[in-house]
């Protein structure tokens, strides 16, 4: 692994606290993540289903994680099975777990092979009445790719139809959604590598530059401070790619008087960080630009003081809509009069913002949780306005990651720079 080995205590806590969610005489199976095809006789690089990593910290392909606490062998309430190493798949394919070392990374004590997970599985659902399956339950996520942990929970009905079903989602989400003080540390470490990034952009982004030149300087100084790659596709859009919210070709030109925006983040143990700035290419904001820009940081400074407990993204959200339609009278785009007899369904800040101003980070970008959950300390959520004037080639987006706590919001990447004159004044050291 690339980072600082991550102390059990926290996956034995994490099991501990889902075992106090579950129902009397129950099981819960998690599946790990698939190998996914790309072409030809190759996959596309691992990545360990977020559920598995924060139970176990396993990242290795077709793992599987068995949770009875009910069960009378004690050698059964909590088991981990994985691939049974060989000489000849390792000369291959590398090393693959034993289980002294599953149990060292896990802290599950009983770890068994994969061949031995049917027998297991069948000896324990005939004790028990409900079984707990997972499966990807993101309000805005569709594919037609039906995942291991799905296609599993498929079979395991037919072999099984008269036991009870529980969804194990809601009770993921529960957890997942308040982060430990190690997992904090992780999004910390996500959050320092990408300002990193970000810093070594100011000092060699120059007019002429392709967009996935910037992309690759990005890439370089993730990879060289220990962070696996990207939490998510970057977005490297410069001029009006920057009006299109997930643009991702990243291969155009960075010309002379463009904006370009970034999107991006570093994954630090499987924890992301969320990072979103906006510069002038040659190092000067225009007088437009620069209006633009402090009206967008003006609404972020404004509602990154609403994460707090008690509040919602739903709710930050109606706000910060509000907060941004004075912006765009202020800077021209319509006037009072316009809003006055505009179609509430159809409000006339929408054409130039958009997106919802907030969502939950962690183990993935858009990390569990919904828009309604009520802000607890613990959670981590993203702060993010913006503005996008096509017809001006204009767009313009600020995102820091913000911890909520009882005292006050604590924004996660405070130390990187956001305003004019700091961002100018590092461009200008080039």
């Amino acid at each position: 692994m690339r980072y600082e080995p991550i102390d059990n205590s926290l996956f034995k806590f994490n099991r501990a606290n889902l075992v106090k969610l579950m129902k009397s005489k129950s099981v819960a199976v998690f599946h790990s993540a698939d190998q996914y095809p790309r072409n030809g006789d190759q996959y596309f690089k691992f990545r360990q289903q977020s559920d598995m990593f924060y139970l176990t910290g396993i990242e290795q392909e077709k793992t599987i994680l068995l949770v009875a606490p009910d069960f009378h062998n004690e050698s059964y309430r909590e088991a981990l099975f994985i691939l049974k190493p060989n000489t000849k798949m390792e000369k291959w394919e590398g090393h693959k777990l034993t289980i002294s070392e599953a149990r060292k990374i896990s802290g599950v004590q009983n770890v068994y092979f994969l061949e031995d997970f049917e027998a297991v599985l069948r000896d324990v659902l005939l004790d028990s009445k409900r079984i707990y399956l997972n499966t990807n339950e993101y309000v805005k996520f569709y594919t037609e790719v039906p995942e291991r942990n799905l296609r599993m929970a498929r079979e395991m009905k037919q072999k099984y139809p008269l036991h009870k079903y529980e969804r194990l989602a809601p009770l993921m989400i529960r957890l997942r959604q308040i982060k430990s003080e190690l997992e904090v540390d992780m999004i910390r470490k996500a959050c320092y590598i990408t300002g990193k990034a970000f810093d070594k952009v100011l000092k060699n982004i120059t007019p002429g530059m392709m967009e996935y030149e910037v992309e690759a300087i990005i890439t370089g100084e993730f990879i060289g401070n220990g962070a696996s790659g990207h939490g998510y596709e970057p977005i490297i859009a410069a001029g009006f790619n920057a009006c299109l919210l997930h643009y991702t070709d990243n291969d155009k030109e960075c010309k002379n008087g463009d904006l370009v925006l970034m999107d991006v983040g570093a994954e630090y143990g499987n924890y992301t960080a969320d990072m979103t700035r906006t510069i002038p290419v040659n190092g000067k904001f225009s007088e437009r630009q620069k209006a633009c820009y402090n009206a967008v940081l003006d609404v972020f400074k404004l509602a990154r003081e609403m994460l707090v407990p008690g509040n919602t993204i739903d709710k930050v959200n109606k706000k910060v809509n509000k907060l941004m339609e004075q912006k765009m009278i202020e800077l021209g785009l319509f006037a009072q009069k316009d809003v006055d007899t505009q179609n509430a369904d159809n409000p006339l800040y929408f054409r130039y913002f958009m997106h919802g101003v907030s969502h939950p980070l962690g183990l993935d970008v858009h990390d569990v949780g919904s828009k309604y959950d009520v802000f607890k300390p613990g959670m981590v959520v993203t702060c993010e306005p913006g503005l996008y004037i096509e017809e001006e080639n204009i767009g313009i987006r600020i995102e820091n990651d913000i911890l909520i706590t009882e005292d006050g919001p604590v924004d996660l990447m405070i130390d990187i720079p956001i305003e004019v004159d700091e961002i100018e004044a590092m461009m200008k050291r080039r």
